[in-house]
């Protein structure tokens, strides 16, 4: 496994990717089988993320990958205060409880999982690798990726058109992400605001109207893209103040 790694980064990406996607979407679909939510999907993750933690460890990665500290000046960031208005947005249209004890227990250990592993994967694992060539390219492809990556909701019972409009904002929060972590070199503010918006969705209202989730898609997507775009403005200044100080 080692020395496919290094041999080819990207294929090894590429491959990570597919077998969490194809493990998640099997997992997904035995917990609803069984009747649970979760109950098999929550123990895949954990076993994901530790399989991650083992190899990063293994091949003293953590600063590679983005574990380790925050790098910059937090006002630059905003004090990431944008990040709170896009992990609550699963609360916007009100909160209930929908599943028993057990399965929002079950369902809150996948979430937290998969905020961790998709953010080491895409914004880790296949960013690094990609952009070793170009970096806008890279950038690109990892937020397009992560955003079509949600097509996959499709098996698991959701709509054509909530599941389009999910893509649209997932792609935009994507390319947020990666500015996060190509800027200030850590993926924990990602990993976190991931985690947390997927883990509040089980206390959404479930039934909002069509335009309600247009106009939520349309928020999130100029929030995420607003916020971008500051962090690319600011960060590119204080570089160029560096420059000129050498």
């Amino acid at each position: 496994m080692y020395p496919f790694y290094k041999k080819n980064e990207l294929n090894f990406s590429l491959i990570l990717i597919m077998a969490y996607v194809v493990s998640l979407s099997l997992a997904d679909s035995l917990s609803a089988s069984l009747g649970i939510l979760k109950i098999i999907t929550a123990p895949i993750c954990i076993l994901f993320t530790v399989f991650l933690l083992y190899f990063i460890k293994k091949l003293n990665l953590w600063e590679y990958y983005g574990l380790c500290s925050f790098q910059g000046k937090l006002s630059d960031y905003l004090y990431f205060i944008p990040l709170i208005f896009i992990l609550s947005v699963n609360l916007w249209n009100g909160i209930a409880w929908n599943t028993s004890m057990l399965e929002t227990v079950l369902f809150t250990i996948s979430m937290l999982g998969v905020g961790f592993i998709e953010e080491i994967i895409f914004r880790g694992f296949l960013f690094k690798a990609l952009c070793k060539d170009n970096i806008k390219l890279a950038i690109f492809i990892s937020s397009i990726t992560f955003g079509m990556g949600h097509i996959i909701n499709l098996l698991n019972g959701k709509t054509l058109i909530s599941t389009l409009l999910q893509i649209c904002y997932a792609t935009a929060i994507g390319f947020l992400f990666t500015i996060l972590f190509y800027k200030g070199k850590s993926l924990w503010p990602c990993i976190i605001t991931h985690g947390i918006v997927n883990s509040l969705s089980i206390f959404s209202v479930n039934h909002s109207s069509f335009i309600k989730s247009v106009i939520t898609t349309a928020l999130l997507s100029i929030i995420a893209l607003a916020y971008a775009l500051w962090i690319i403005k600011k960060t590119e200044k204080f570089d160029d103040e560096n420059r000129d100080r050498l």
